[in-house]
């Protein structure tokens, strides 16, 4: 009993970890197939620790009996090809943007509103949200469940990973070049990003926000609660893997840290690391390559009435996007809702 599973931009920073996902937790595959642009074609990528895929061409592939697909191409090639394989019978599991606010598409964390899967037939399609709105759900649903949550503010501090292989490439040449006194060339940043930190992701909106603030705030609404208000300011920092969110919390009724606290570390998908002292906090560097999503810092905020501030930290390829892909799968696998494809 297993599926045939196509991931879709294999060669991607996001496609490459959900190979190495699938295999390190044992999804039940029969046959796993690598699909990228033409340019990358007839290269080879690792499937856990023994097994070697050819890389197809996407534009060439039949996705006639595959079951699942997990996408994590542009934007607009998920416009094209995503459709297509739902329409051959698959499963999609998209994780670009295009279909994230498509109101026949739920929008999935599997730890916050797994319940959203039952409708997920309306196109085939099921949506992975940004990755600084996952982290920042997984966080907020326990709260919102001990007491309801008003208003978020968000800060992110977002790594280089999250705009691909490039962004690490132009933060390694960059940093590099200070060093030996080069000349800072800058291709994928609006700015200088090794030493600095850019307040500006995604493109600026006419209020003024950028895209990726909007998705913030759009996503988590769609995710877990339309009736709480989200401001954010997304900002790019000179790390390699990790992003991390500075949240301000207000709620309906008073939370101490204590309680929430508890809460957190009952929920599932969450380690707290919270102890006042010198290295008692999760920073991205130690979240690099992990799963879960850790919390630190968490303190009542005095100056707002029923408010509470927590540090947020996760791997942005793992949880952020690649293993909640994969784990929608499971949750798929779980319910039965594959159960005829694997036969």
């Amino acid at each position: 009993m297993g599926y045939k599973v196509a991931v879709v931009g294999a060669t991607g920073n996001v496609g490459r970890e959900m190979l190495q996902i699938l295999a390190e937790r044992n999804f039940p595959v029969r046959e796993v197939v690598a699909l990228a642009s033409h340019r990358s074609a007839g290269s080879t990528i690792s499937f856990g620790e023994k097994t070697t895929l050819k890389v197809q061409d996407l534009t060439k592939f039949d996705f006639t009996g595959t079951d699942i697909v997990l996408s994590s191409p542009g934007a607009s090639v998920s416009k094209e090809f995503s459709p297509k394989a739902a329409a051959a019978g698959a499963i999609v599991i998209d994780n670009t943007s295009y279909w994230r606010m498509d109101p026949d598409v739920p929008l999935v964390v599997p730890e916050v509103n797994p319940q959203d899967l039952d409708w997920a037939h309306k196109k085939n399609i099921i949506a992975n949200p940004n990755c600084s709105t996952i982290q920042m759900v997984v966080a907020l649903k326990p709260l919102h469940d001990l007491a309801r949550i008003k208003r978020v503010v968000v800060s992110t501090y977002q790594s280089v990973s999250g705009a691909g292989k490039e962004g690490m490439d132009e933060l390694f040449t960059q940093t590099r070049g200070i060093y030996v006194n080069d000349a800072v060339e800058r291709t994928k940043f609006t700015k200088q990003i090794a030493f600095n930190v850019i307040p500006h992701i995604d493109v600026f909106m006419e209020d003024g926000y950028t895209k990726e603030e909007w998705k913030m705030v759009v996503e988590t609404k769609k995710i877990l609660d339309p009736a709480i208000k989200v401001t954010a300011t997304a900002v790019r920092v000179p790390v390699f893997i990790g992003h991390s969110e500075a949240v301000n919390i207000e709620f309906e009724r008073p939370v101490t840290a204590e309680e929430a606290r508890n809460a957190l570390r009952k929920a599932p998908g969450i380690s707290v690391v919270d102890h006042r002292a010198d290295e008692g906090y999760v920073t991205p560097l130690e979240s690099a390559g992990e799963d879960s999503v850790f919390i630190s810092r968490i303190r009542e905020d005095a100056t707002i009435e029923n408010g509470l501030n927590i540090w947020v930290v996760a791997d942005n390829l793992r949880k952020g996007a690649a293993l909640n892909a994969v784990q929608i799968a499971e949750e798929l696998h779980r319910r039965g809702a594959l159960a005829k494809k694997a036969a």
